[in-house]
């Protein structure tokens, strides 16, 4: 799915958007991409999401269930890849996102696959304020009331830092090495913070959205 935009001078600024999807969500008990939640699954509001966003091309990164959960998507036109050594952590799932990767794209939005509630508006600032910034700065992220949240936009001056990622640590590592790079947007939905773990975590969720939630 590639829509890369024209900005004056005709320049192209491509983003590429990568959820992670591959987990085992073992604290959860079950596949928490395909849990529901207003009448769709996880994974799907997320896409949904960042179809109506203006994200230039989506990578969906899958490893756990990936078969049963491609079959759920067939609909959707995004680019998808398979982790096989999804076990190994979420730094493996970025790498193959990041390798699946359009060459013209110069930033890269990196979202969790149980985040729903974070909408297009969110995503949009964040790659304006990118677009926008002084190109040394090349990290966005939300913060809510003072804490730090998802998702993450990060520049391609970054890549290669970021194919080195090992474990369990996502993109964390590089915001910690280059704190002096990042601009943070201030929102006003807590969403940025909010994931779902384990079954109660999903039940709070589910609470958070009253009557009809599922």
């Amino acid at each position: 799915m590639l829509r890369p935009r024209f900005l004056p001078g005709n320049s192209v600024v491509m983003i590429s958007a990568i959820v992670l999807a591959a987990g085992e969500s073992k604290r959860m008990g079950r596949p928490k991409q395909m849990l529901a939640w207003q009448g769709k699954t996880l994974l799907r509001h997320v896409l949904e999401n960042l179809i109506h966003s203006n994200a230039d091309e989506i990578i969906l990164v899958l490893g756990h269930e990936a078969e049963a959960i491609r079959k759920s998507l067939t609909e959707f036109q995004i680019k998808i890849v398979i982790n096989p050594d999804y076990k190994q952590g979420m730094a493996s799932s970025l790498r193959q996102g990041l390798l699946a990767m359009h060459p013209t794209s110069e930033a890269f939005l990196v979202l969790l696959a149980d985040q729903p509630g974070i909408g297009p508006e969110i995503m949009n600032r964040m790659i304006r304020d990118f677009q926008r910034a002084d190109p040394r700065r090349g990290i966005v992220r939300p913060v809510y009331q003072g804490l730090r949240g998802h998702p993450v936009l990060i520049g391609v001056q970054y890549l290669q830092e970021a194919l080195q990622l090992q474990g369990d640590v996502g993109a964390r590592q590089i915001l910690m090495n280059h704190p002096e790079d990042i601009i943070e947007i201030e929102v006003d939905q807590d969403v940025v913070l909010k994931d779902i773990d384990t079954p109660e975590e999903y039940q709070k969720y589910i609470n958070r959205a009253g009557p009809g939630g599922l």
